[in-house]
């Protein structure tokens, strides 16, 4: 099932009736201020402010009589829905509002990571300007000027994919920055023997440390008082499949689940005698494709069981096509918190997974 499958009739029902003749979002070399549209060498963290805010969190920007009714309703259908493959309901980001005037008079706002100004005015162009790094790195910032309320929604649906993908990225990008900014030479060492057994370079914080590692075979875990954060990295030929699922795509969802139990099976044993870790395949998957480090790769998310015991969580899953298109690279991340909301943990899973670098091939090294 397609990662957005659940959420997409609706908004695309209220774009349909919205954005017919309205205009789409326009690049950063159409903005003003070009400079300040492309994260570059001069915008990089060093150079400009840190940015603010918590995780996942969306700073709208908006008076009160715009922020309300419908437009309200569309932005938390846009930005505060479920966010899918967790055990329980949390929104796939945490919404807050503060007027117009507060977000241009006071740098404490002006510096939050994630924000959209929704700003209507009769005199407004109908236009989307989008900033990277605008007034801080790492921050994504789309100003919606529109002439009318009618007119920012159908800008806000148009739009909400592409912000979305820009938000992600600069959550991505803020957090890769801060474990590579406080790695000590532990985390350091960790991620190059992780390198020189998968010949994949990944950022691991120093916190991680090695449960199992091999000859292709990798699996760093991050054990606090709380909740695991777990990160596993396998390598292997592409090969064609056989048996019953000869003549079948690799990509797949229900394929690469299939190989993924049979490798959790074998390599991730549970604490009590007889038990394995597996996926939850009486809940939902979504996948979707996309590319990691140049290299073709679908993402799969979904929840994890112990089979025989009673754990469980969410995680994603990244089925890489390596370069030269030979071998098969897993990257798996899970998480096990039964007593916290998991959406945060498994972002920071996420951004190391996609931290991934995959050389040229080349032996592994003993």
């Amino acid at each position: 099932m397609n990662i957005h499958s659940r959420h997409t009739t609706l908004w695309l029902l209220i774009l349909c009736l919205l954005t017919l003749g309205a205009p789409a979002c326009h690049h950063p070399q159409d903005n003003a201020a070009d400079d300040t549209n492309q994260p570059s060498a001069s915008s990089s963290t060093t150079q400009r402010k840190r940015s603010s805010g918590k995780t996942l969190e969306l700073l709208v920007a908006a008076d009160r009589e715009v922020y309300a009714g419908a437009t309200r309703h569309l932005i938390d259908s846009l930005f505060a829905h479920p966010q899918v493959a967790l055990p329980q309901p949390e929104p796939i980001l945490d919404v807050r509002n503060i007027p117009l005037s507060s977000f241009h008079n006071t740098e404490m706002f002006q510096v939050h990571r994630n924000v959209l100004v929704c700003d209507v005015n009769p005199t407004n162009p109908d236009k989307v300007y989008r900033y990277i790094d605008r007034y801080a790195a790492p921050q994504v910032v789309y100003d919606i000027a529109a002439s009318s309320r009618r007119t920012l929604d159908s800008l806000l649906a148009a739009c909400a994919d592409r912000f979305l993908a820009d938000l992600y990225d600069c959550e991505h990008r803020r957090l890769i920055h801060v474990y590579t900014d406080f790695r000590t030479e532990q985390g350091l060492g960790v991620s190059q023997r992780v390198a020189r057994k998968t010949g994949v370079e990944l950022v691991i914080p120093n916190e991680f440390t090695i449960a199992t590692l091999e000859n292709n075979f990798a699996w760093v875990r991050k054990q606090a008082k709380d909740f695991d954060l777990h990160l596993i990295v396998n390598r292997e030929p592409y090969v064609a499949l056989s048996g019953a699922e000869a003549g079948r795509n690799r990509f797949d969802e229900d394929i690469i689940l299939n190989h993924l139990d049979t490798l959790l099976k074998q390599r991730v044993p549970g604490p009590t005698e007889g038990s394995y870790m597996g996926t939850e395949r009486r809940e939902y998957f979504f996948s979707r494709t996309l590319t990691l480090d140049s290299n073709y790769c679908v993402e799969t998310r979904g929840l994890w069981r112990l089979h025989n015991d009673f754990m469980g969580g969410p995680f994603v899953c990244y089925t890489i096509l390596s370069p030269g298109g030979r071998e098969i690279v897993t990257i798996l991340g899970f998480v096990y918190a039964p007593r916290h909301n998991k959406r945060d943990y498994l972002m920071q899973i996420e951004s190391l997974c996609l931290s991934a670098r995959l050389p040229h091939p080349a032996a592994p090294q003993s």
